[in-house]
């Protein structure tokens, strides 16, 4: 477990740079509310964009960009549905997966 989490702070910390690299600006990460979390939020120019990260080793069959859920992606709409009201955030926003393995990234805009 312990192995896994620090893997996922990994993938997170390498999301996060390769979006910077990308032009997105950092805003947080690791918000969480008790019904659901977002791993990290950006803005790109005024929009707001939500990250879901996910890593997966290339042995787990399908790669980390199959591993997210119907459930938890309403996790992450909730979680975010959340931060926008508690922030009064009045913009355009959306949700991003930055899938992480060893090997590669890759960056799915508008992905739910």
């Amino acid at each position: 477990m312990v192995e896994n989490q620090n893997q996922g702070q990994i993938a997170e910390h390498s999301a996060r740079q390769y979006l910077e690299q990308r032009g997105l600006t950092f805003v947080a990460q690791n918000v969480r509310y008790r019904f659901g979390e977002i791993d990290i939020v950006m803005k790109d120019g005024s929009d707001w964009v939500f990250v879901e990260v996910k890593y997966r080793s290339p042995s787990q069959y399908g790669g980390a960009i199959n591993a997210l859920s119907q459930a938890q992606t309403l996790r992450i709409r909730k979680a975010a549905s959340h931060y926008i009201q508690i922030n009064r955030i009045d913009a355009i926003c959306r949700f991003d997966v930055v899938a992480v393995d060893p090997n590669a990234i890759q960056w799915i805009r508008d992905a739910f």
